[in-house]
Parts: C-alpha cells; structure tokens; sequence
C-alpha cells in the first residue's frame, strides 16, 4: 500500500484553510451562534499550525500550547453559549445587530443597509384548565 506523504505545507494549507474559513463566517454572519462556531473554527486552524510546526521542528512545544488553546477554548465555550442564551432570552433573536446598546459611550450606532426581516408573529399556545375540583360527571344510566 502507497500512502501519500504528508508534508509540512498540507497541514499548514489545511490550518490556514480553517482560520480562512473562520474569518470570512465570522465577518459575513450576524447570528451569534456563528460568529462564535467561526471564530472556534479559527482557533483550530491555528491549533493545527501549532502541532505541524512541532511535528516538523520534532519537539512538543507546539502540542503542549494546543492542549492549552483546546482547554481555554472548552471554557470559553461554556461561557460564551451561557452569555448566548442569556442575549437571546432578552431579545428573542440571535441578531447582533440588536445589541448596538452595549457599545461603549460615545460611539455612534452602525445602520444596517439590509435588516433582517422580522420574524412572523406566533399564535398564542393553547392552555389547559387550571386544576383543582374536578368537574361534575353526570351519571350514565343504563337502558338494560
């Protein structure tokens, strides 16, 4: 069996690939969910350069700093979603462009040249009974 071989650039390529990949999904979305699912793919791609370099170079350097990126990036996970779920319970929607109040003071506002469109309106769910007493039954009778 002939395996290819696997050089520097192909994990450099794919690495850079990765944080391309990220960059442009971090920079063309709105939602919030996938500016931080881009960003992670960013992270990555620069993980894999990490564990190339310290392939190529033959030391561990570069892998011990990735297990570290990949520790950071676990907890930084768990807080980002926390923060995504607490934004959207607020607002109803994942739109970054919702959020311009949490600029710093003085900054002026950025216009949306295409807003998204607003979702249509929900009809209300339907409730059940309060309970309590429960109501009278009449009586069957029989007919035999």
């Amino acid at each position: 069996m002939n395996d290819p071989v696997l050089t520097l650039e192909n994990y450099l390529a794919v690495g850079a690939i990765l944080f391309v990949l990220g960059t442009i999904g971090f920079l063309a979305r709105r939602n919030l969910i996938i500016m931080f699912l881009s960003a992670e793919m960013m992270l990555q791609g620069v993980a894999i350069n990490l564990v190339a370099f310290a392939r190529y170079r033959g030391n561990l350097q570069g892998q011990a700093f990735t297990l570290f990126i990949i520790t950071v990036a676990a907890c930084e996970a768990g807080i980002a979603l926390a923060l995504i779920l607490m934004l959207y319970r607020k607002r109803k929607s994942l739109d970054v462009s919702l959020w311009q109040d949490l600029r710093e003071a003085g900054q002026e506002p950025t216009l949306d040249e295409e807003p998204l469109e607003l979702p249509p309106l929900e009809s209300p769910l339907p409730t059940l009974t309060p309970s309590g007493l429960e109501p009278q039954q009449p009586r069957e009778t029989s007919h035999v």
